[in-house]
């Protein structure tokens, strides 16, 4: 694992956004505002150019504030948080352990950022469940693929266990008991973003 795994895991997160920007779209039309998978699919690309374009600064910290600058409502400051965080807190400790810690930072710094917790039917039911599989992938020996294997599957998993809740945040709380029944987008992007960490590996 070094800075071209990195890189490469954000070119498959932007093609795998890309590819269900109108899954995501109609996700966020039933409880939100019918703009994630556009705004999504657009900071991606403005990635891919930023990271296209080389320069210093580690991949993650660069798509970070890319993302943070490029991309309206929510989802850019809390993906453009989680990558930011995740650079600075990987560093050039390129193991797998350095990895999940990494993650684990990021998603901190969302749940700070967002003021929510797993349960608030968020990016974070995805996102707090796969850096967990990360972390106990490390702890179990796992090699890196097994580990983003697990992860991606706890990710999955986490985003539809959020249909039946009722949100507690965002633009998807203000419609009460009947924002229950929908999965909701935040957390069903995380999840192909995560499930990219498998497709970069294959690549690596």
């Amino acid at each position: 694992m070094d800075a071209a795994f990195c890189a490469a895991w954000l070119e498959a997160a932007a093609l795998a956004v890309a590819a269900d920007r109108e899954r995501l779209t109609d996700l966020d039309a039933a409880i939100g505002d019918a703009d994630h998978g556009a705004n999504l699919d657009r900071g991606f690309s403005e990635v891919r150019q930023a990271l296209a374009a080389g320069g210093p600064g580690q991949p993650l910290a660069v798509a970070g504030v890319t993302l943070i600058r490029k991309v309206g409502g929510a989802s850019g400051p809390l993906y453009g948080s989680l990558l930011r965080a995740m650079g600075k807190a990987l560093g050039e400790s390129f193991t797998l352990a350095g990895f999940a810690a990494a993650f684990q930072a990021g998603v901190d710094e969302v749940a700070r950022l967002g003021k929510a917790v797993e349960g608030d039917k968020t990016m974070l039911d995805a996102l707090g469940p796969a850096a967990r599989a990360v972390a106990g992938a490390v702890r179990d020996g796992a090699e890196p693929r097994a580990a983003f294997e697990r992860a991606a599957e706890a990710a999955r998993e986490g985003a539809l266990a959020t249909v039946p809740l009722v949100a507690r945040k965002g633009r998807a709380s203000y419609l009460g008991e009947r924002s229950a029944g929908h999965e909701d987008p935040g957390a069903a992007s995380s999840a192909l973003i995560v499930g990219a960490l498998v497709t970069a590996d294959g690549e690596a």
